[in-house]
C-alpha cells in the first residue's frame, strides 16, 4: 500500500491541471444597481471540440470512507469538466486526485483537499478520479460538454495506492 499525500488546494499548486473556482482573489464588482456582487470568469469552460457545447448537471456524490484504493482514473479529451460544490457550509470536504494530461503515469497522481465553495476545473485530457465526496451526501454543478465523439476515457489501476485518513490529517 502506497498512501497519496493530500496538499491544500490553492490555484498555484492545481494550475498544472486546471482551474480552481473559489470566491478568494477574485475579479468582483458591483452589479445590478450595488444589489448583487459578481465574481467573475472564475472559470472558462472547453466545449466547442468536433462542435460540443457546453452543459450544466447536478451530481450528488455518496460519501466515500478511507482508507480508498484509487482503482480507476478517467479524462476528458474533448472538454474541460468543472465541479462546484452546492453547500452553505465552509466545513465542506472532498478529495481531488488529478494526474497529467497525456500518456496516464501513476508517479505523476496528486491529492487535493478541496474545502466550503472551492470548485475544480479540469483541463481538456487531465486525468482524475471519479467525485470523492467526503463525511455527507454532496451536490456538485457539473459544467461540462455535450456532443458528437468519445468524450470519456477511463483505465483501471491495482488500488495499491490509497488515500489514507492519516493522510487527510496532515492536510
Amino acid at each position: 500500500m502506497n498512501p497519496l499525500p493530500i496538499h491544500p488546494l490553492t490555484r498555484e499548486a492545481f494550475a498544472p491541471f486546471g482551474e480552481v473556482i473559489m470566491l478568494e482573489g477574485a475579479k468582483h464588482y458591483p452589479i445590478n444597481a450595488g444589489t448583487t456582487e459578481r465574481f467573475h470568469a472564475l472559470a472558462s469552460v472547453d466545449a466547442a471540440e468536433q462542435g460540443g457545447l457546453p452543459i450544466i448537471s447536478l451530481f450528488r456524490g455518496q460519501p466515500r470512507a478511507l482508507p480508498l484504493p484509487i482503482t480507476v482514473m478517467e479524462r476528458h479529451p474533448l472538454g474541460s469538466q468543472a465541479f462546484v460544490p452546492v453547500t452553505q457550509s465552509a466545513d465542506d470536504e472532498y478529495l481531488v486526485v488529478v494526474a497529467p494530461a497525456g500518456e496516464f503515469d501513476e508517479t505523476q497522481l496528486k491529492a487535493f483537499m478541496a474545502k466550503g465553495f472551492q470548485g475544480v476545473s479540469y483541463a481538456r485530457g487531465v486525468w482524475h478520479h471519479p467525485l470523492i465526496a467526503l463525511h455527507k451526501v454532496s451536490d456538485f454543478l457539473i459544467v461540462d460538454r455535450i456532443g458528437e465523439g468519445n468524450n470519456c476515457d477511463e483505465i483501471e489501476l491495482d488500488g495499491h495506492i490509497v488515500l489514507t485518513q492519516a493522510a487527510l490529517s496532515q492536510s
